[in-house]
């Protein structure tokens, strides 16, 4: 006996293979992280300075009484730093149990994106960047850089990611 799937049937199908991903950019190229460890996107208006941290962490800031780190994405990944302007961002995620803001140019976007649409890296980009790459996809046209947030954010492995720096990705 052959059975018709139901309209609720492939819809369900259809929702398990996409994925949702909050959409930024640095530098003129797209990036994104899954929506489902992003916390809240704020507009930060003060960050205090700590001593002796690597460049990249701005310093901490008071998100309702939690003290969190705040990472400037632009400094890890070893861009030119820029000025924060009305655009800026701050994509507060939720590391393990560990809470961290990262600083980004904006935010472009909440996008859906089929699991089939996401395409691993080269070997040539992974050799360096593999853990802190999830794959690559297009969105309207424009190629955007799908990152592994526990990974990337680690507070063991982030002087690591700042010495890869993904640089080559920036400019791809």
């Amino acid at each position: 006996m052959v059975t018709k799937p139901t309209a609720e049937g492939v819809a369900d199908q259809l929702t398990r293979n996409v994925a949702q991903f909050v959409a930024f950019r640095l530098d003129n190229q797209d990036y994104a992280f899954r929506i489902e460890q992003i916390q809240e996107i704020v507009i930060l208006k003060q960050v205090t300075r700590t001593p002796q941290v690597p460049d990249y962490v701005e310093g901490v800031s008071n998100l309702r009484g939690a003290i969190i780190p705040i990472i400037n994405l632009r400094k890890l990944f070893g861009l030119s730093p820029k000025e924060a302007d009305d655009e800026t961002r701050t994509i507060v995620v939720n590391v393990g149990s560990r809470t961290i803001g990262c600083t980004v140019d904006t935010v472009t976007q909440v996008v859906r994106i089929s699991e089939d649409a996401i395409q691993p890296a080269p070997e040539t980009v992974t050799s360096h960047g593999a853990h802190y790459i999830a794959g690559f996809t297009r969105v309207a046209g424009t190629l955007v850089i799908l990152l592994e947030i526990d990974e990337l954010l680690d507070p063991e492995k982030l002087d690591r990611v700042a010495q890869v720096g993904l640089r080559e990705l920036g400019s791809s």
